[in-house]
């Protein structure tokens, strides 16, 4: 069968998951369907393939090698013929239980266990491989639920984890377990040196230490060396011919498996005949057996006392009576069998810890001993001591690597037969012989040998010898050698894993700087990741100590099996749908043990590293998720979110949102042009500025037409919309609506946009500004119809003029105001809209000043004093300001304005022109009424009649109108009752007893026109509805106040009128606003939604 064929995209690391199967091919797209039985489905056979077709394809699906990929990669570019990849046919023991054995066997077990043994007791050691291994036992359970839930191509954990919690953890993760392979490379390394320089050619030393304090240096100074020189080495091997790595693979595991066979048998011939490696005891102090041969202070020679070596190191000179340390005189030398055997009950004295500080010296409390230590002194002495301080926390961290390489079956889960039957068995058996051997290792060891031995790490006291070599048997060398290429494979295998793991990730595209690393060599070596990987190797190495590297790597180790475990806890308690693991004995409480144990022990081996662990994660999650992470794998994360969402907007659904905790939670109106292009991006500017991230933002559009003839426009706008939000930092969602007009699409928005609790109280729109010009009169209908829905919906309502001269998110206003014009009170929406923006560094140096209307009767500095207590209790900080508007007649300027207005609206009624025409009809009228040319009287008559029909309904109509939302407002704000002060304003925030008597005052026929300029109006003026007069007398003094105040404001925030109920005064209510907002630059009409915004409460 031919690989999946056609070009991959860039980055794609793994087979492509929009497909059920992998390797389908662009052939198959292609092929036809004759006959018919199905020939009711043959038209999407393309996208809908006949079963059988596409069971042929899944049971012939070949799962390719890893590296392969690159291999086809390799291929396709040089235009080759694809090759053929054999079937994979490892199973269960070769495949996954021997490489898990061989990677999670390993240095420690040879160069540390007996330390810890020693140092810990038997009973703290088996609590630290208890702890361990349950930790690692737990993670295979929880890995083979992730690997068995479908296929799992090569890649293994980084595989496992990024698909099932998203790219961000997976990119995370995949670099913590990069890091941590690269690390035990590095482990490996020296643990091959610490070896080679002590075990086997101790005199390759090139740095010598002349004093016994400067040992530690030297030997850190050779490690450094040596490893730098063995890892270049192991580099050039890994990029000449990795297949030679894997070839030697069975003989590096073989030396493992012979080891530990010869540990056991030297346990076992320590029953009938321990070995001899004598340890000499100085008093209770255990003495490095290195400069001397005989464990005597003298010795006879030919009747004659003669002093030793050991003499010499303890006193000044050869001589009987030199003087000598105090110790050495008052102690003696004794024997002890370093290795005494099973039945020798050595195992009780070795029960218990022995831990110590730097330079504490290894006794053994049975031995009698007399005179104090002296660490000035002893410090230069043959005495065994403790090369580092001991504690439990360290032991753990520094044991915990010889548990890792769990992951090394589903590493090679491409060379599986039946992977899903292979990576559960192979790993969960591996793990159980690991821990059995760990475990009777401990036991075993705190049996067999003495307590000072075991405590001596490097075998000083039995002339160099490493310490497990003295148990094993036929021969101590049998364990030297085993170890030597152990470590040698270990470290091999990691250099050859760690740059393909790299390569894995950087392919995946989700951190775009690591790309680079995804080339390599033209058969897919990954030449960079490898130069990478031994630039990180050479950093362990450059630590030099074996006990320092240990606990940076398990760090790494535990990042990576705590994200396994959270991975299955994840899926199994989300139960998604496609969370089917043939593996069926795990459960989510496991999974969450083994995460909660992971957690525990990285804080207990090192906080500090494993704070700097999850600081080194958490960047990468952040940097990942800040790019934005493009690839979506159906991930738990993901699921989770969905979960968390769904509760969340049950629990909002029970109540609204009390007073404190209420924002504006946005629609945004927006219009696309021709080419569904964003015709006002500061619309999506301001929203940002007025959110700041938080809460519910959604940014609408509506199509004109049907949604199957609109379907692509509709999809173009959506990602238009989208890169829009995203240039605008805009965070929330895109509802693009596709309606038979555009006044039903705004409509449903408005009543269906958002879910459950989660549905938007506020609409915000620009102002139509050339409602005036345009040929269809829908345009500001439209806005109006919108003004009147928002209304009856309960919504707030934003109206922004000049929107496109607003400041962007990259401006920084240095000073200015944002002043509000408190008219009306809309419960609080004009307070608490200033208080978000200046959270916006936009707006943050801007003043905020509240600007209050008072009429002839009130009482100005009161009015003041009360808003300023008001805004006291709502800590609101601005400067408050009560304008006096004076009762003033209504001049001509505002009756030849209210004449222009209806004289227009008229004519337009009347004629059917085209836009051209009528624009210019438009002026000449504007022309002919300001040089006050009389109309014709039947013209007069006529629009006379008209006025007084409707003037009477619609004087009623207006005591009723939209702006009050609330009716039980104390009037601090009220207008002036007597006649031309503008009732539109006096009935929003009258008592009930000023309304009455407003409207008795109306009834009066003409009770106010008499005296008024009657004597000096022209005759037009007398057609004119008294209503308009008023409304445009409000509109026209209201303007002058606010230019005269605010012209020179950032921002000035202003009640908005509501529309008239009757709707044949629409046009005169748009031309209302216009008066009122002109000569204004920067405005934002408030329409609150009839509910308290704001609180003085707590």
């Amino acid at each position: 069968m031919e690989h999946r064929g056609g070009s991959r995209q860039k980055g794609d690391g793994v087979p492509k998951e929009n497909s059920p199967f992998i390797n389908s091919t662009d052939h198959d797209k292609n092929t036809s369907y004759d006959g018919n039985n199905m020939a009711l489905f043959e038209e999407e056979m393309d996208s809908h393939p006949m079963v059988s077709s596409f069971l042929d394809k899944l049971v012939n699906y070949t799962n390719l090698t890893q590296g392969a990929h690159e291999h086809e990669e390799a291929d396709e570019e040089e235009g080759s013929k694809k090759k053929t990849v054999k079937s994979p046919q490892m199973g269960t023991f070769m495949g996954v239980y021997l490489p898990s054995l061989q990677n999670i066997l390993g240095v420690i077990l040879f160069l540390r266990l007996t330390w810890i043994v020693g140092t810990a007791g038997i009973s703290e050691s088996l609590a630290i491989v208890g702890l361990c291994c349950s930790c690692t036992m737990l993670t295979a359970i929880s890995m083979s639920a992730i690997a068995t839930n479908g296929v799992v191509p090569a890649g293994g954990s980084y595989y496992m984890i990024s698909r099932s919690l998203g790219p961000e953890f997976g990119g995370a993760v995949g670099l913590c377990f990069y890091l941590g392979t690269t690390f035990a490379g590095s482990m490996y390394i020296l643990g091959t040196i610490e070896i080679l320089l002590t075990y086997i050619v101790p005199q390759a030393a090139i740095f010598r230490a002349k004093r016994k304090e400067e040992e530690v240096d030297a030997l850190l100074n050779n490690m450094r060396v040596y490893g730098t020189c063995c890892l270049s080495f192991m580099a050039i091997v890994v990029f000449v011919g990795v297949k030679y790595v894997n070839k030697l693979a069975l003989v590096f595991l073989a030396c493992v498996i012979l080891s530990i066979f010869s540990i056991y048998a030297g346990v076992i011939k320590s029953i009938f005949d321990p070995p001899d490696f004598p340890v000499c005891m100085l008093g209770n102090r255990t003495l490095q057996n290195h400069n001397f041969d005989k464990c005597l202070k003298t010795e006879i020679i030919d009747n004659l006392t003669v002093t030793t070596k050991l003499w010499k190191l303890f006193c000044d000179g050869p001589n009987i009576n030199a003087t000598c340390n105090e110790y050495f005189t008052n102690n003696n030398l004794t024997l002890i069998q370093g290795i005494p055997g099973l039945t020798s009950g050595v195992i009780f004295e070795n029960m218990w810890s022995e831990y110590g500080p730097l330079g504490m010296l290894v006794e053994n409390r049975k031995l009698s001993s007399f005179g104090e230590s002296n660490p000035t002194k002893d410090i230069y002495l043959p005495y065994v001591v403790n090369d580092i301080s001991t504690f439990f926390t360290l032991l753990v961290g520094i044991y915990f690597p010889s548990v890792t390489g769990i992951m090394a079956g589903s590493n090679r889960s491409g060379d599986l037969r039946d992977a899903q039957k292979s990576i559960p068995i192979g790993t969960i058996l591996a793990i159980a012989t690991t821990s059995f051997i760990y475990i009777s290792s401990v036991v075993l060891f705190g049996a067999c040998i003495e307590g000072v031995l075991l405590r001596d790490k490097f075998g000083d006291s039995v002339k160099g010898n490493l310490v497990i070599g003295t148990l094993s048997w036929p021969s101590p060398w049998v364990i030297v050698i085993g170890s030597f290429f152990s470590c040698c494979g270990a470290g091999l295998q990691s250099l050859t894993g760690a740059p393909r793991l790299l390569q894995a990730i950087a392919r995946d595209g989700i951190i775009p700087f690591l790309q680079v690393f995804g080339h390599g060599k033209a058969n897919g070596e990954p030449t960079w990741a490898l130069l990478l990987t031994a630039g990180i190797c050479e950093i362990g190495i450059i630590i030099a100590s074996l006990d320092a590297v240990a606990p940076i790597l398990s760090m790494f180790f535990l990042m990576c099996y705590m994200f396994v475990n959270l991975a299955c806890a994840v899926q199994t308690l989300l139960r998604t749908p496609n969370w089917r693991p043939r593996f069926k004995y795990y459960h989510w409480a496991l999974s969450f043990l083994g995460m909660s144990l992971c957690l525990a022990i990285m804080f207990i081996s090192s906080w500090y590293y494993a704070i700097t662990a999850m600081a080194i994660a958490g960047c990468i999650y952040k940097y990942i998720e800040y790019r934005g992470a493009e690839k979506e794998w159906g991930d738990g994360i993901r699921g989770l979110s969905l979960n968390a969402a769904r509760y969340a907007l049950i629990r909002l659904e029970d109540a609204p949102p009390h007073t404190k905790n209420w924002r504006p939670q946005i629609l945004v109106l927006l219009n696309l042009d021709s080419v569904q292009g964003v015709k006002h991006p500061r619309l999506l500017s301001l929203t940002t500025q007025l959110k700041a991230g938080k809460g519910l933002t959604i940014v609408a559009n509506v199509l004109q037409g049907t949604y199957l003839m609109k379907e692509a426009e509709a999809k173009k706008a959506e990602q238009n919309i989208k890169s829009a939000m995203s240039a605008e930092r805009t965070k929330g969602f895109v509802h693009v609506v596709v309606s038979s007009n555009l006044r039903d699409g705004i409509s449903h928005l408005i009543q269906s946009a958002g879910l459950g609790g989660m549905k938007h109280n506020t609409v915000l729109m620009g102002w139509p500004g050339t409602w005036r010009q345009s040929s269809d009169p829908l345009s500001w209908r439209n806005f109006i119809e919108t003004v009147r829905e928002t209304t009856a919906a309960h919504q707030a309502l934003l109206v922004a003029k000049n929107v496109d001269s607003f400041p962007t998110n990259q401006d920084h206003l240095g000073s200015g105001t944002i002043d509000v014009w408190w008219v009306v009170h809309d419960g609080g929406m004009l307070m608490l809209l200033p208080f978000l923006l200046r959270q916006h560094k936009v707006w943050k140096k801007c003043k905020m000043r509240i600007f209050t209307v008072a009429q002839m009767d009130d009482n100005s500095i009161q009015m003041k004093k009360d808003l300023q207590m008001f805004l006291y209790q709502l800590r609101l900080d601005a400067e408050v300001e009560v304008v006096e508007m004076h009762d003033n007649d209504i001049s001509a300027f505002t009756y030849e304005k209210t004449l222009v207005m209806e004289q227009r609206s008229q004519m337009l009624k009347q004629m059917h022109l085209s836009r051209t025409e009528r624009e210019r009809e438009i002026q000449s009228i504007t022309d002919e009424s300001r040089s006050s040319i009389r109309r014709k009287n039947h013209g007069a008559t006529e629009n006379l009649n008209v006025s007084r029909q409707s003037s009477t309904a619609e004087d009623t109509q207006e005591d009723e109108a939209q702006l009050i939302h609330d009716k039980n407002t104390a009037s601090h704000v009220a207008m002036n009752d007597k006649a031309e002060a503008g009732p539109d304003q006096v009935h929003m925030t009258w008592t009930k007893d000023k309304l009455l008597t407003e409207r008795n005052r109306s009834r009066e026929p003409n009770a106010n026109m008499a005296v008024r300029d009657l004597f000096n109006m022209k005759p037009e003026w007398e057609s004119l509805n008294q209503s308009n007069v008023r409304r445009m007398h409000t509109a026209v003094k209201l303007n002058e106040v606010v230019v005269n105040r605010s012209q020179g404001a950032q921002l000035v925030l202003l009640n908005m009128p509501g529309p008239p109920k009757n709707r044949g005064g629409d046009e005169n209510y748009m031309e209302f606003l216009e008066v009122l907002l002109e000569g204004l630059s920067h405005v934002l009409l408030v329409r609150g939604g009839g509910r308290e915004v704001i609180t003085i409460y707590s």
